[in-house]
């Protein structure tokens, strides 16, 4: 055997095997071949990991996904709507209180919102917990005062709270150092009110307002866990075109007409007609929720309702043209009310308005045909 020099640390290296004349003649003959399938392979095992990753990604409309232009697609955490870039996502929150008298009809910037609480707030009456955040209506009001239990509803969303006072208990809370309140006692100059109304029905106020009133104080953020989102379709066999809901009253009680050219719900008062926003017409979410809850009188700073907003009930929820009942729930003041099937599996709500009416498990109803 022939030896080769010593290498650098002293010890001799065998010689390398040499290849025979034919597989020399067959690689140097072959070698495209050989790189081509390389490159397959590394193709193929490259889409399989981008089709696991897309799938793997979230349904709760937060996590951004890529489309097949690989521009990055961007989604609202209130509403699931899809939005022009990132730091939309998590933009600032506005919670805003507006009134249902027959007085203040027709509202202002209703239409134009994310997410609407209503419930009773007294004597009957209707109020809606208004959450905004990429929307920017330029009207908005009649703004009234807060109750504690919409404060519940509206403590996961981290939303600025603007209200004009409110309820003993609910200030105690929103101006305990935890809360954006951002209450029209203390920021006056950011509301106004209205010629064409009569006090208390006559406050307003607008988002070219809000906005520099939430950077002002560094509210530019919201974080929160949103609700699974789906893009809506018109079901092939709806089963529920029209719902009743009996909330309190005729004045306050509502009727929705399912209108399958634009997949939305169209809302009216069961007396009074379509409800309409002022500058934006009439209201259509793309969801309506109705929720079960225990509801009693309470004495405060005078006779207050109160609504159990922690807990679990029965809801109804209608969207494409049909119905799936189920459960809420609600753990604490401070988690998201979750809202599930039968299975007990979260119900993926649309893209677009979620619309929340609270009954009364005593007097309240909601029918459809």
């Amino acid at each position: 055997m022939k030896l080769l020099k010593p290498d650098p640390i002293g010890v001799a290296a065998e010689e390398p095997p040499k290849r025979s004349k034919k597989t020399s003649a067959f690689i140097k003959k072959h070698w495209k071949l050989e790189v081509g399938i390389v490159a397959v392979v590394a193709i193929v095992a490259g889409a399989v990991f981008y089709l696991i990753a897309q799938n793997s990604a979230g349904e709760f409309g937060l996590i951004s996904k890529t489309s097949n232009d690989a521009k990055p697609v961007y989604y609202a955490t209130l509403t699931g709507k899809k939005v022009g870039g990132k730091a939309e996502e998590t933009h600032a929150v506005t919670a805003i209180m507006i009134e249902n008298s027959p007085d203040a009809r027709p509202q202002s910037g209703l239409k134009d919102s994310g997410v609407v609480f209503e419930a009773i707030a007294e004597g009957g009456i209707t109020r809606f917990l208004v959450l905004y955040q990429t929307e920017k209506p330029q009207l908005i009001g009649p703004v009234r005062s807060v109750r504690l239990y919409y404060v519940d509803w509206l403590t996961p969303y981290q939303a600025s709270v603007a209200h004009v006072g409110g309820s003993a208990a609910a200030l105690n809370l929103v101006r305990n150092g935890s809360y954006r309140d951002i209450d029209q006692f203390f920021n006056a100059g950011f509301y106004w009110r209205a010629t064409d109304r009569y006090a208390p029905h006559n406050v307003y106020t607008k988002f070219e307002l809000l906005d520099e009133l939430n950077k002002a104080k560094g509210y530019t953020k919201s974080e929160f866990a949103p609700w699974p989102r789906q893009t809506g379709k018109a079901a092939k066999e709806p089963n529920a075109t029209s719902i009743h809901v009996t909330i309190s009253s005729e004045l306050y009680n509502s009727l929705y007409t399912y209108d399958t050219a634009s997949n939305k719900y169209l809302r009216s008062h069961e007396y009074g007609g379509a409800h309409l926003d002022r500058e934006q017409g009439q209201i259509a979410p793309d969801t309506v929720i109705v929720m079960k809850v225990n509801q009693s009188r309470v004495n405060e700073d005078g006779t207050r309702e109160s609504i159990e907003t922690s807990g679990s009930g029965a809801v109804y929820i209608f969207q494409n043209g049909v119905v799936t009942e189920g459960i809420w729930a609600k753990t604490s003041r401070e988690a998201m009310i979750e809202f599930k099937d039968s299975a007990g599996k979260q119900v993926k709500l649309n893209r677009g308005q979620t619309w929340v009416t609270a009954i009364p498990n005593s007097s309240g109803n909601v029918a459809w045909q």
